[in-house]
């Protein structure tokens, strides 16, 4: 059986993903300390190519768990992506064999366009980062909901 943490969770690394259909942001951290980082942004529209990726960092970091942030409206109805994130979560678990985790994104690219804000990074120079801090939000708040 593996090492857990007192919350029972497994030890190790988690990935988490903010999906998209142009872009796939990636972050990363491990149960034992409870904090995401941002690790990189997946810039395909090809699936073959982002699951290539996503193979690849999941060979790289061994993770024990993949946390998805699941959009919706602000009152919680589902949209059109919502249901292309569950079919994306459902392929990952599928071909990774491992338990993929939905958390709740509203607001997680306001929130990470805002902290990128703060360091000083603004306008167009936030593209190329702001998925993979929207992936380090949505990791964070699975951290911070293991904890509560």
């Amino acid at each position: 059986m593996p090492e857990t943490t007192p919350g029972h969770q497994p030890l190790g690394c988690v990935l988490g993903f903010d999906f998209g259909e142009k872009r796939i942001g990636i972050a990363v951290g491990e149960h034992l300390l409870g904090i995401a980082h941002p690790l990189i942004t997946i810039d395909e529209e090809a699936n073959d190519k982002r699951f290539a990726a996503i193979a690849t960092l999941i060979a790289e970091w061994q993770p024990v768990a993949l946390v998805v942030g699941l959009p919706s409206y602000l009152n919680g109805d589902e949209h059109a992506l919502t249901l292309l994130c569950r079919k994306f979560s459902r392929r990952l678990e599928g071909r990774f064999n491992l338990p993929v985790h939905l958390v709740d994104e509203r607001l997680s690219s306001a929130e990470a366009s805002q902290a990128l804000r703060q360091t000083g990074i603004t306008g167009r120079k936030q593209k190329p980062m702001l998925d993979q801090v929207a992936a380090q939000h949505i990791l964070q708040s699975y951290f911070d909901g293991l904890a509560s």
